[in-house]
């Protein structure tokens, strides 16, 4: 089995739900499997700290996971139509990787969530692809072969899978929110494995 690592920031919960969702659509294909892990808060000097391990949901992630993964589905929620700070903390941390040069030529797939339906999903999931971009990864989204892509009157963008979780982020995913998330997951996992087959093939 291959992993793909599916790392998110989830504040409310509904950023949480589309990487359920993803990791769904990873192991719908043979091979293939789901590493869950989030990113703590950011602490500022009037906060306590996060604690190493969470009570709850998914284990942090550790800089391993990066290179153990073939893969990465990458979500955060909407900021000013930005990533959260939590993960852009993260991914400046990443730098080691970068010198080595770890995650190049890997895929990647981006997601996000939003309380109303124009708060910035699309310039969201643009700004977490540049650091990926600079990892060298290639990245996945979701072809308009995708019927809801079209048909959807909520959350879903040919740039990766999104949600508009509403102002109490309430909002449950939609139909079409799930599917889009789960061929944005098949997808993912689909084109990881075969670039893994080809990179072992020759080595």
């Amino acid at each position: 089995m291959h992993d793909i690592l599916v790392l998110y920031y989830s504040q409310h919960g509904s950023t949480q739900a589309l990487a359920q969702a993803i990791a769904h659509g990873i192991e719908s294909v043979p091979g293939a499997q789901a590493r869950l892990r989030t990113v703590p808060k950011v602490a500022t000097v009037t906060q306590i700290a996060t604690p190493p391990v969470p009570d709850a949901g998914a284990p942090y992630v550790e800089l391993a996971d990066l290179k153990e993964c073939i893969g990465l589905a990458l979500g955060s929620p909407t900021r000013f139509g930005n990533m959260a700070a939590p993960m852009k903390y993260f991914l400046d941390g990443t730098a080691a990787l970068w010198m080595q040069g770890a995650l190049a030529g890997k895929p990647a797939a981006v997601f996000t969530s939003t309380t109303t339906m124009h708060g910035g999903q699309e310039s969201t999931l643009l700004s977490m692809m540049l650091p990926l971009l600079h990892h060298g990864m290639l990245l996945v989204g979701i072809p308009y072969t995708e019927a809801e892509l079209t048909n959807t009157v909520s959350g879903g963008t040919p740039y990766g899978a999104s949600h508009v979780s509403g102002s109490n982020s309430s909002t449950q995913l939609t139909d079409a929110e799930r599917k889009l998330a789960f061929a944005l997951g098949k997808r993912l996992a689909s084109t990881a494995l075969k670039l893994a087959v080809s990179t072992e093939s020759r080595t």
